[in-house]
């Protein structure tokens, strides 16, 4: 079913064209399966030159194979994960990492989708008790699920932390692209730059149609993933056209064009909404998300037009997340914005 062009997910944007061409040079003769292949031997290449050179890199299907085969890799199954409450994994990935990890997951409550050393600590009073899930993992979501940005220096001090308790530093980075273009940072510079062991890094909400890597910077947690990516059926057999994804988007600057274009057009659709008294903005904006307040007795009709996701509500007021995406243009903030006018003016 086609909708109305609008603000519920990056992940309903079409796919960049320069990715499709990338997808359709792809398509030409027949090359070895399973990643052995020029297209992903290029694309890793691309991806060392982004994140640093001693890293190994594997692609897979989706983010919450990504995530789950990546702490599968850290892990074992008397272990434990800590993530915020809000963290992908913990709501709405059906329990895959707990699944295939069979490690138990720590929340942390967070407003604004970001946790800290002090949370953390809070999981750690019964390290080295059998009674216990013993936490070896601390993840954290770049840009978090709120749309807010860890800076360098806040995700350094959280690895530096669990490492000196001997923990290891995940980042979920679905929306990584958008964090970087936030921080005017490459990529390298927030992640192995700053201590982080495993990523998952997302192309699928930054312009790709599919696909997703799996990233290690400490390679001894990658030696057996061959086996754990398989098994948990995440190793695409036509791996190419994946990797000839990636390749086009880490070439000439279009992640960071495509992030840059979300991101300004969250600001600017926050910013028009602010204009309207009866809807308050709830987050920083720093990514490409906008969390506001809207009066609870104009949804319907606004849904009418518009699809988006509620994310909290009351008796008066829904919190609703709308997101930008690579392809949103000022028209469509102003259509959006003129129609939300013509709702609750009426």
């Amino acid at each position: 079913m086609l909708m109305q062009k609008g603000f519920a997910s990056d992940n309903n944007s079409g796919v960049h064209p320069d990715v499709i061409r990338a997808i359709e040079a792809a398509n030409s003769d027949h090359v070895v399966a399973y990643g052995d292949d020029v297209y992903t031997k290029r694309a890793i290449e691309k991806m060392r030159q982004a994140f640093g050179k001693d890293i190994d890199v594997h692609f897979v299907f989706g983010g919450t194979g990504a995530n789950a085969v990546a702490l599968k890799a850290m892990t074992d199954s008397y272990n434990a994960i800590i993530c915020a409450e809000t963290a992908h994994m913990n709501v709405e990935e059906v329990g895959a990492p707990e699944k295939l990890t069979g490690c138990k997951l720590l929340t942390i409550p967070s407003k604004n989708g970001k946790i800290t050393v002090d949370g953390i600590k809070s999981h750690l009073h019964a390290l080295g008790n059998q009674h216990h899930a013993q936490p070896k993992v601390v993840s954290i979501t770049q840009s978090t699920e709120y749309g807010t940005v860890y800076t360098p220096d806040e995700i350094r001090d959280i690895a530096d932390f669990a490492h000196e308790m001997g923990l290891l530093l995940h980042v979920d980075g679905a929306r990584l692209a958008n964090a970087a273009v936030s921080l005017g940072t490459g990529f390298k510079q927030i992640t192995a730059g700053v201590g982080v062991d495993a990523l998952s890094f997302g192309g699928t909400k930054n312009g790709m149609m599919y696909g997703e890597a799996v990233i290690f910077f400490d390679r001894e947690l990658s030696k057996d993933f061959k086996y754990i990516q398989k098994q948990a059926t995440q190793l695409p057999s036509k791996m190419r056209f994946i990797s000839a994804q990636f390749d086009a988007v880490l070439s000439n600057g279009l992640w960071r064009s495509m992030a840059a274009n979300a991101n300004e057009m969250a600001k600017t659709l926050a910013n028009e909404l602010r204009s309207i008294p009866q809807i308050k903005i709830t987050q920083n904006v720093e990514a490409n998300a906008v969390f506001a307040l809207i009066p609870k007795r104009y949804l319907a009709e606004i849904r009418k037009r518009y699809f988006f996701y509620t994310w909290h509500e009351d008796a008066k007021s829904a919190e609703v997340r709308l997101m930008a995406s690579f392809d949103t243009t000022i028209e469509d903030i102003d259509a959006f914005v003129e129609f939300l006018k013509d709702v609750i003016e009426k």
